[in-house]
């Protein structure tokens, strides 16, 4: 919301925003989360965060991370849809990377 310069209020009187990149803001889903947060993540989790994501700050993908111990792979030139053959080539190959459970 604060990348697109949207207030909680706006969300609040509009009820379902349609950014520029094709995501739905809801007024009914925003309210959930806000009641519902995140108490413990207690599952083995790895997370792919592309480098030049403009919609999630690193450093708040970072802190999550680190608070509830999951693994945090940044992809070279990744955006927050990975959608180029070059950045689809680095999901698959992190993708069998984190399935191999030799490594």
């Amino acid at each position: 919301m604060t990348s697109f310069h949207i207030s909680e209020k706006t969300l609040e009187e509009e009820q379902e925003i349609v950014l520029p990149v094709g995501i739905t803001l809801y007024w009914d889903y925003y309210c959930y989360v806000k009641t519902h947060p995140i108490g413990s993540w207690n599952v083995p989790t790895r997370i792919l965060y592309g480098e030049n994501d403009a919609m999630i700050p690193f450093d708040e993908v970072s802190a999550f991370a680190e608070k509830n111990s999951v693994v945090l792979d940044v992809a070279k030139g990744g955006e927050h849809y990975f959608h180029t053959e070059e950045q689809l080539g680095s999901v698959r190959n992190w993708l069998k990377m984190s399935i191999d459970c030799t490594k």
